[in-house]
């Protein structure tokens, strides 16, 4: 099939890859998010889908809004038979879904009718979901609400952060997509109405989520932290500043602190919960770089009493 591939960050790269190296199908264009301001320097710098389509010499569209009539009528001149999608970033008007025959194919971060939205793999670590996956599905104008066409199944591991076990899905999801691919150009494959049961949310993790609530039992407390890592990142606070979490693991034996009382041993950080302790084992003070918690307790010189949050 001809393909116009829509994808923005680096998690869709793997997919890209997979569908150019494909014998059966063409990207004669991919869709991203207009170059944006990055580093210190705030200069502008293209999307990670969009370095590597220049990289294979593919056609890039970049536009403000989708429903735009340049990017559309430019669409509709490479006349896609379907448009695969992955973490592009906008939502599709229904203009522009109407363009391809076979319509755009998201390829989503969970098992389709459990956490719709933006965040999925954020929100599946933070609910303590031991299963999730990847699907694809018709996208329809509804929040990933359209019939599915597959799914793949990957195992929440105990320590897996968002940024781990994003990875591992964006490689098994590749896989997923071109298999979808394949399904529809043969016409072997037919999408299915998702169940109305089931239905999760997952909207964008914001700032405020990401704040770590130390009278939550320590595995609310870990989920947390390795929901938001990489991003938005868990935090607290400390003597007033802020106080980045990157890194945390339960304490069980330890249940003699009080909720956010900090106990420093010579090679160890422990705060507690409501339930027992946590150990801090990566943090990043504001304007510093990441650094073992023991490290930056030295540093400020903990005394006695003190707390976080």
């Amino acid at each position: 099939m001809r393909l116009v591939f829509a994808g923005t960050p680096e998690v869709a790269v793997p997919a890209l890859d997979a569908l150019i190296a494909s014998e059966r199908h063409e990207v004669a264009a991919v869709v991203t998010r207009p170059d944006a301001p990055a580093g210190r320097g705030r200069r502008l710098v293209a999307s990670p889908v969009a370095q590597r389509a220049e990289e294979a010499g593919i056609e890039i569209l970049r536009p403000r809004r989708p429903r735009d009539e340049d990017f559309l009528a430019r669409l509709r001149e490479i006349a896609p038979d379907c448009c695969p999608v992955v973490a592009y970033g906008a939502l599709l008007p229904r203009v522009a879904l109407d363009v391809p025959a076979q319509g755009w194919v998201n390829l989503h971060f969970s098992l389709l009718p459990s956490w719709r939205g933006a965040a999925p793999v954020q929100h599946a670590i933070m609910a303590g979901d031991e299963l999730t996956g990847a699907s694809t599905f018709l996208i329809e104008e509804g929040l990933d609400s359209g019939p599915v066409y597959g799914t793949v199944t990957e195992t929440v591991r105990p320590t897996d952060t968002s940024g781990d076990l994003l990875t591992r899905l964006a490689f098994v999801g590749s896989g997923l997509l071109l298999a979808t691919m394949d399904g529809i150009e043969d016409g072997t494959l037919k999408a299915v109405p998702q169940p109305a049961d089931g239905v999760t949310l997952a909207p964008k993790i914001t700032v405020e989520d990401a704040r770590v609530d130390w009278a939550a039992p320590a595995l609310r407390v870990d989920r947390v932290v390795r929901g938001c890592t990489p991003a938005p990142g868990a935090w607290t606070v400390f003597r007033g500043e802020r106080l980045k979490l990157i890194q945390t693991a339960l304490a069980p034996d330890r249940t003699d602190l009080a909720p956010a009382a900090l106990s420093v041993g010579k090679n160890d950080v422990h705060v507690g919960t409501g339930s027992h302790a946590v150990e801090l084992l990566w943090v990043q003070a504001q304007g510093k770089k990441p650094m073992r918690a023991a490290d930056w307790a030295r540093g400020v010189r903990i005394g006695a009493g003190e707390s976080l949050g």
